[in-house]
């Protein structure tokens, strides 16, 4: 943690390639926004991620995002400060090198890349249960020609992908929108429901949410709105950073939060026994309370839903991938491959290294794919913090960088609160996550630091150089 990061010497022709090394400016606030949010993807968030949490915290399932999305208030000042001060793709590592070490920011990047490609395939495994009412496919298979459709439409230029994902983000909310305001309509208990902490025993009979459950679900609740970061990842490519990064993450969890709650509140609500709400079948529910035919077109947006979410992932993931390269975070050939760009201006062979292994992963057992990135949002999240309260030191202090209200105490708060909820988690996500943490901390101690002269040296493009 304390050794420093040093500035950036310019790379020479063998360490970069051939290609550019800069990311092109071409998409301003609304752009980064449809973006972010579609990363965020809150219809397929609702109907893949969030039925897990149905069944294991029932009614208090609506309670506990609701934590989780305050939790992301502060969590969202943490990023929107820090976004601005420090606008790399590299997201979160880029923000903790600079300000917090270059181990430091070392580990955030391997938490962040077990993120980046564990999550698209979460969510594209879920396609296979909302194409259903057309074509039956195993899920695995479907998630993986997700994955493969996002890769490609990865390798186009960003502004044609902000269109795309705009178009598919209205889908999805309409999607959202139909299942609130069927579930409000159908209600079979009322608002007092939401703070019942009831859920549906084992062998019939109803039994307790405890406090403890509440604050281990809270690492898959941070998850749930875990994409409003994607606005840091796309800093190199907004027109505005230091002005529109800030307003996009912001914007993004107030929107995304709404989006997802307010349908889960309803479904709550909405959902005939406890029995039904436990099992987390929404569109079993959603025909119940509708027909055939609004059930297939709620199903069908959510499929699209998926894919747009696929998408924008396979973005943002390649850009965290292509900013480890062109800081050299790998041996030189390597380096060179990863950060080489298209001809659309797109980190094409990162796209594919992303892109590619996530259809693999669509073949792994999917509670553990949960448990591992439920522990590594949350550590990440309590280094960021741990960033953003080193973040007004020194020459910082003076940069020109939106800041967070209530500065020291919100991120001594988040520091405090994901500490708890990281030590909640199950031992043997703890155990997976650390042992990875672990092998990456001896590559950075036999490898990158030997080198740290030519090797892990963040740095930001010229333009954005406060």
């Amino acid at each position: 943690m304390t050794d420093t990061l040093r500035p950036a010497e310019p790379a020479t022709a063998a360490e970069t390639g051939d290609g550019p090394r800069k990311l092109k400016r071409s998409i301003g606030v609304v752009g980064g926004t449809l973006l972010t949010l579609s990363c965020v993807t809150p219809a397929s968030t609702l109907f893949v991620v969030v039925p897990d949490l149905f069944g294991t915290l029932g009614t208090a399932t609506a309670l506990t995002i609701a934590i989780g999305s305050v939790l992301c208030i502060a969590v969202a000042f943490c990023y929107a400060e820090l976004g601005t001060l420090i606008p790399s793709a590299g997201g979160e590592y880029a923000m903790v090198s600079t300000l917090a070490g270059r181990l430091a920011g070392w580990l955030v990047f391997v938490l962040s890349l077990l993120v980046v490609v564990i999550v698209p395939p979460v969510i594209a495994m879920g396609t296979a249960d909302y194409i259903a009412p057309l074509v039956h496919v195993d899920p695995a298979l479907t998630g993986a020609g997700v994955m493969l459709l996002a890769t490609l439409a990865g390798l186009l230029d960003l502004r044609a992908n902000a269109w795309i994902t705009g178009v598919f983000l209205v889908l999805e909310v309409i999607a959202a929108a139909v299942v609130a305001v069927l579930g409000f309509s159908h209600a079979h208990r009322g608002a007092g429901s939401l703070v019942s902490m009831q859920v549906a025993g084992a062998h019939g009979g109803i039994d307790p949410v405890t406090a403890a459950l509440v604050v281990s679900g809270l690492a898959i609740a941070l998850f749930v709105t875990q994409g409003f970061s994607t606005a840091v990842y796309l800093s190199e490519e907004l027109e505005h950073p230091r002005r529109d990064v800030a307003r996009t993450v912001l914007a993004t969890l107030a929107i995304s939060t709404v989006i997802i709650l307010v349908p889960v509140a309803a479904i709550t609500m909405g959902a005939t026994d406890l029995k039904e709400l436990t099992g987390g079948d929404l569109s079993a529910m959603v025909t119940a309370w509708s027909s055939t035919a609004v059930g297939t077109f709620v199903s069908l947006c959510v499929a699209l839903a998926i894919v747009n979410a696929g998408i924008v992932m396979v973005i943002q993931n390649s850009r965290v991938l292509f900013a480890s390269a062109r800081d050299r975070a790998w041996p030189t050939p390597v380096n060179n491959l990863l950060s080489r760009l298209g001809r659309f201006g797109s980190p094409w062979v990162a796209t594919l290294t992303v892109g590619v292994p996530g259809a693999l992963l669509c073949f792994v057992d999917l509670d553990t794919l949960y448990g591992v990135t439920g522990v590594s949002v949350t550590a990440m999240y309590l280094l960021v913090a741990v960033a953003a309260l080193l973040g007004r030191r020194d020459s910082h202090r003076h940069t020109p960088a939106w800041r967070m209200p209530l500065w020291p105490a919100v991120p001594v708060l988040l520091i405090a609160v994901l500490g708890y909820v990281l030590v909640q988690q199950d031992a043997v996500y703890l155990l997976w996550t650390g042992g990875i943490t672990a092998v990456a901390t001896l590559y950075w101690a036999l490898y990158l630091r030997p080198r740290r002269d030519t090797h892990w040296l963040v740095s930001l493009p010229e333009d954005a150089r406060g």
